[in-house]
């Protein structure tokens, strides 16, 4: 019988494994670390993402755990208004629901219809052979798992993806992220906010559970020491000219709650399929967070692969009909997002104030035609 093996069980990887057992196509799950389970803070699930949630059987359940944003709003530092997008107007309109969500709480609600036998885990991928039968899989204990195709998402430092396209490297932002959840004493509810000032971005969003999820992003060399050794107090302080309640939401972040790390992306490389070997989400095209379409695009990966193999059976054909159909979005994505976070980063006073004001002179059809594009709707 055709299996497919999933090298990988983050959002894509456990994304992948609810499409294709909806398709009744045997599957099973290898992730490097020894239990599964979330490392982050919060995410924000747009339409697109919510869309193919439904149509797996999931998107209630992540709406429950979750919470649903109406608006999104740009500031500047002060607070002063930039942009307003309207989550609800298109929601309305195209039945597409967005939600702010704690990572932990999204891969519980993907764990949850799939069958712990299809999963193994301390099972990291290190290597691939291709025959006549399909695909080997090596891992780093010694073993080895044989599938007809094997889907890989493992993310944007993929072993595997290293050996198909060797020069295909991480690509770093120019800035680096802080990230936490904290409780919501402020009574923030459906709305995400983010302030674009001199000395960084900053965005809060309620995810539930009376929980705040937050971010901010500050023009940094890469692998700054300087920047990893900032604590609690040191993101307050950078932040602490921006309008209430950023210092606050800094100030109520538990020191062992602080999570770091540089925002990098994959370079868009030209192919996502090779043989029997696919590449999906972060492991195909990693984007900047800038558009919130990271973990969007990977569940959409999950549902064309699924429905590609539905089509052509499990092999060589769907893969290239998905590659066919995904490379172009996935590009627009990546290169866009890209370029977003450049000008969102600006720290010139005189650009600053060139780009707020353009921003603010944008009609709102012309935004809403712009996020339709990114929803693919």
């Amino acid at each position: 019988m055709s299996k497919v093996i999933i090298i990988g069980g983050g959002i894509a990887g456990l994304t992948t494994a609810l499409a294709l057992q909806q398709k009744k196509i045997a599957y099973e799950v290898y992730e490097a670390v020894p239990e599964i389970k979330t490392v982050g803070a919060g995410i924000s699930l747009a339409g697109n993402a919510m869309r193919v949630l439904h149509q797996l059987g999931v998107g209630q359940e992540v709406i429950q755990r979750g919470h649903l944003i109406y608006s999104m709003t740009i500031t500047d530092a002060a607070g002063k208004e930039i942009s307003v997008m309207d989550a609800r107007k298109l929601s309305l309109q195209y039945g597409l629901d967005n939600v702010a969500i704690h990572r932990a709480e999204l891969h519980a609600a993907l764990l949850k219809p799939i069958p712990p036998q299809r999963i193994f885990t301390n099972k990291k991928a290190i290597g691939f052979k291709q025959d006549q039968e399909g695909v080997v899989v090596s891992f780093d204990d010694g073993t080895e798992a044989r599938g007809s195709v094997a889907i890989v998402a493992d993310g944007i430092h993929s072993a595997i993806r290293k050996q198909l396209v060797p020069d295909s490297m991480p690509r770093y932002s120019g800035y680096t992220c802080w990230r936490g959840v904290v409780p919501n004493l402020w009574n923030l509810s459906n709305h995400a906010v983010e302030l674009w000032g001199a000395a960084g971005r900053f965005g809060y969003v309620p995810i539930g559970n009376n929980q705040v999820y937050w971010f901010a992003c500050k023009n940094a060399p890469v692998r700054s020491a300087i920047m990893q050794r900032y604590s609690v107090a040191d993101v307050c302080e950078n932040f602490k000219q921006y309008a209430e309640p950023v210092p606050q939401i800094i100030a109520a972040t538990a020191a062992r709650d602080l999570i770091w790390s540089d925002i990098a992306d994959l370079k868009p490389i030209k192919r996502f399929a090779y043989d029997n070997i696919v590449l999906i989400g972060d492991a195909g095209h990693a984007t900047t967070p800038n558009l919130g379409q990271g973990a969007c695009m990977a569940m959409e990966d999950a549902q064309a692969i699924a429905d590609a193999l539905s089509r052509n059976g499990v092999g060589a054909k769907a893969l290239h009909e998905f590659e066919q159909t995904r490379v172009s979005r996935a590009h627009y994505i990546v290169n866009t997002s890209y370029r977003l976070g450049r000008v969102a980063q600006w720290e010139n006073p005189v650009l600053i104030r060139m780009r707020n004001a353009m921003m603010r002179l944008t009609p709102a059809w012309v935004s809403e035609q712009q996020v339709r594009k990114v929803l693919n709707v």
